[in-house]
């Protein structure tokens, strides 16, 4: 059993800056990538930014400069700095890993979801 338990969303003012954790936990063999989705009231899940076991990152272009994708290896645990909020990026936030347990099956897991609020 693999779990990812989120946390760090909250509500916050526009301009203003929240981080976002994740956390990976089980039996875990490898990761190969781990990142954010989003999903706003009322429409489909959207890719935020993902990072590879590697460090390599892919953002979406509506958060390009804002956001910050990073990953710690040793802890399992991926993070989601957010800066210059807008009321756009108002949304549940996904924490997503793809990757195989110790058993050699496919991981595509998903976190509970944080809410981010955005006020304007």
């Amino acid at each position: 059993q693999v779990q990812l338990v989120e946390s760090g969303g909250g509500l916050v003012q526009a301009g203003g800056s929240l981080r976002l954790s994740c956390a990976a936990s089980g039996s875990i063999f490898t990761i190969n990538a781990m990142g954010w989705y989003r999903q706003a009231p009322g429409k489909q899940r959207d890719l935020v930014a993902t990072i590879t076991s590697s460090g390599s990152t892919n953002y979406a272009d509506s958060v390009k400069g804002r956001f910050t994708i990073s990953r710690d290896n040793a802890k399992n645990t991926v993070y989601l700095q957010m800066n210059s909020l807008k009321p756009e990026d108002t949304a549940d936030y996904y924490c997503n890993l793809n990757g195989y347990s110790i058993l050699g099956v496919y991981l595509q897991v998903w976190g509970q979801g944080s809410q981010v609020t955005v006020s304007s």
